[in-house]
């Protein structure tokens, strides 16, 4: 009978892009005793990058121990999981090879991936975070007893480790922490605003299909150029505006661009900025997604931790958005930056400067081009702007 080996691996950015490492460990069953571990930084890279380099070593190390094994992946990657079982495409090119690989190492039929949450990643997530340390002291990752500080209660994860985890965590609760804004603001200092600029139509805006970042990634139509042009006059009147960030797929990409040449500043790519991935709904419109897929969407209108047949749910985006927003604050403090993205990162933003529940997304209007903003203060408040402001569009 062959023997069975359980391989856990993780890996990070600390940019996103940004400087990256991977861990991954391999794991007695029955015992519950790591047999090999292998962490790596590898420079600059994505999050999801790492994730599949780090499944790649893991692999690799269980192949070193037993090529005749069967293999059991756990990951709290639920694209790399989704992904290398078969259920979800391959879109990035810089995946594509890794997977690819990833497959090779062992027969298909002899691997099995499972999701599980990232408290029970620990290990590979510490090793991670190793390598991702070694790398900013510049040298490489070297083999220490990682498991004893695990035991100890895991305090080796870095600082931006726990920070980011933080970030999620609060996200996903969607709770106020904090008193809320008053008089007392302006003893606070000049807050960091976040001027929300949803990209301009497509030709699928005006049909109302879904069109998120798992679908053809559209280009702005004619009247979405025309509207960009119109808010990039608006900004450029009101002179405030000190940076702009970009999602990366093409629609707000153009808008960026648009406005960033008539602000005379660059455009930075932020991958935590773009749309929810529809999966299967990518290109439906509403009624078609109720004729084909009526429980998903009955449980996607039901909760927030509900997704589409392949896709992303509005508690991952929330996740994912509140990093961004986090490292956007820290980078740019007491600046306005304009932020170019997509329907959900936009109502997102605002529900959770306001505490709002998950449902409050559905209560909100955002046409295309419209402008909302949130002011950030010291003391950990938000304060709400504007939403949906479509003026520079009549």
């Amino acid at each position: 009978m062959a023997r069975t080996l359980i391989v856990e691996a993780d890996g990070g950015s600390r940019g996103n892009p940004g400087p990256a490492g991977y861990g991954a460990v391999v794991i007695d069953p029955e015992s519950g005793q790591p047999l090999a571990e292998a962490a790596e930084y590898i420079g600059t890279a994505t999050n999801n990058v790492a994730e599949y380099r780090g499944l790649l070593a893991g692999l690799r190390a269980a192949h070193a121990l037993d090529p005749d094994a069967e293999v059991r992946v756990r990951m709290d990657s639920k694209l790399v999981v989704e992904q290398m079982s078969g259920r979800w495409k391959i879109k990035h090119p810089d995946m594509r090879p890794l997977a690819a690989e990833a497959r090779t190492v062992f027969p298909p039929d002899r691997v099995t991936y499972e999701w599980i949450p990232r408290e029970q990643n620990k290990h590979a997530d510490l090793l991670a975070n190793e390598a991702m340390d070694a790398g900013k002291a510049g040298r490489q990752w070297e083999p220490r007893d990682s498991r004893a500080e695990l035991d100890a209660g895991g305090a080796a994860r870095s600082a931006a480790a726990q920070a980011a985890d933080a970030a999620a965590e609060a996200a996903e609760a969607a709770e106020p922490k904090a008193p809320p804004v008053g008089w007392a603001s302006a003893d606070l200092g000049a807050p960091t605003t976040l001027v929300l600029l949803r990209h301009g139509e497509t030709a699928l805006t005006p049909q109302k299909r879904f069109s998120g970042s798992g679908g053809c990634d559209p280009e702005l139509s004619p009247a979405g150029h025309r509207q960009a042009e119109a808010v990039a006059a608006a900004l450029a009147a009101r002179g405030t505006v000190q940076a702009v960030v970009s999602s990366p797929l093409k629609r707000c990409r153009q808008t960026a661009e648009t406005v960033a040449a008539r602000l005379g500043l660059d455009v930075r790519v932020d991958e935590g900025l773009r749309e929810t991935d529809f999966g299967a709904w990518e290109g439906l419109t509403f009624a078609e997604v109720q004729e084909r897929y009526p429980q998903d969407l009955a449980a996607w209108l039901g909760s927030a931790k509900a997704a589409p047949t392949g896709g992303e749910s509005f508690a991952a985006v929330a996740r994912r958005v509140a990093v961004s927003r986090d490292k956007l604050l820290a980078r740019y403090a007491g600046r306005t930056v304009l932020l170019v993205t997509h329907v959900t990162p936009v109502k997102t933003l605002v529900r959770l400067a306001l505490g709002a529940p998950p449902e409050s997304l559905f209560r909100m209007e955002l046409s295309a081009a419209s402008l909302s903003a949130v002011a950030y203060y010291g003391d950990g408040n938000a304060s709400v702007r504007l939403v949906n402001e479509t003026a520079h569009l009549r």
